[in-house]
């Protein structure tokens, strides 16, 4: 990825946890990394090709003037989130900012920050078995798509599915959605859960009905496996709900830890269950 570096732009601010620091405002220097692609400007020269950096620095200055925050940390992640949605060309930002007078009894030369945000690719899958089933995972892609974080590449058609683990309820209506985002993988789950939650999921039965259910199935190629959050989705190599709308938009992807695209586990899957209906016969 090609890089656009822009250095010391100086902004005279209104940050800082003192009040003093907010009423007369310090020097503030802010730089920015930008990672874009910029062989077609190179090729074509052309300036809609690449980013107006005097616009862009105008446009930066205005954000950081907007409110007051206590923590430097606060105004430079505000910046990088700036960024990634006004300039969809920008994959990638790193913002460097730097308070040269910080009110700390000693000689100081600088503090320094550097807050990093960049666009990854997931894929979450979406279930429904309760009220307007559909209706439901339309909602829910639209909350996350106006949320300005993240946006939908593209989602799969909805299919009706019979339930599993806990089969004593109605059938579901299922889909997977490729998205990109500049949340981290626990900030993403966070965003999820807090849409079930205005969608008024419920969790009263394990598997059990719910209004709408979100998981991250997979994010770029990343393993995690903490206390909140496992990935690529523990379960999914077992759910046809979940490899067949996955299959339809990205057969090829690769299972970071099976090491198998999901076309064949969609396949491994089904001749497993064919051979399992055959035993039961």
């Amino acid at each position: 990825m090609d890089k656009m570096y822009i250095k010391n732009l100086n902004i005279f601010a209104n940050h800082g946890v003192f009040q003093e620091e907010k009423n007369l405002g310090q020097l503030f220097i802010l730089s920015l990394e930008l990672s874009l692609n910029l062989k077609k400007a190179g090729r074509n020269n052309i300036l809609q090709d690449t980013i107006h950096y005097g616009e862009l620095c105008e446009k930066v200055q205005k954000e950081f003037l907007r409110e007051s925050y206590d923590l430097i940390e606060t105004a430079a992640l505000k910046i990088a989130e700036f960024i990634l949605i006004e300039y969809p060309i920008i994959k990638g930002v790193k913002v460097f900012l730097k308070k040269p007078w910080a009110p700390i009894h000693m000689h100081l030369d600088t503090v320094e920050i550097m807050v990093e945000r960049k666009y990854h690719k997931a894929y979450i899958g979406l279930g429904s078995n309760i009220g307007n089933k559909k209706e439901n995972l339309i909602q829910a892609l639209d909350i996350l798509k106006e949320s300005g974080h993240t946006k939908i590449n593209k989602c799969s058609t909805f299919i009706e599915t019979k339930p599993w683990g806990y089969l004593q309820q109605d059938d579901f209506v299922n889909a997977v959605a490729e998205i990109n985002t500049y949340l981290e993988p626990d900030e993403l789950i966070d965003e999820l859960l807090n849409i079930e939650a205005i969608l008024l999921r419920k969790r009263d039965i394990k598997w059990g009905p719910r209004t709408v259910d979100l998981d991250i199935i997979l994010y770029d190629n990343l393993i995690i496996y903490d206390e909140n959050l496992i990935v690529p989705h523990p379960r999914m190599q077992e759910r046809e709900f979940v490899l067949k709308p996955l299959c339809e938009i990205a057969p090829y992807l690769i299972h970071p830890v099976l090491n198998k695209s999901i076309f064949a586990l969609l396949n491994e899957l089904k001749e497993l269950n064919e051979s399992n209906e055959k035993s039961n016969n």
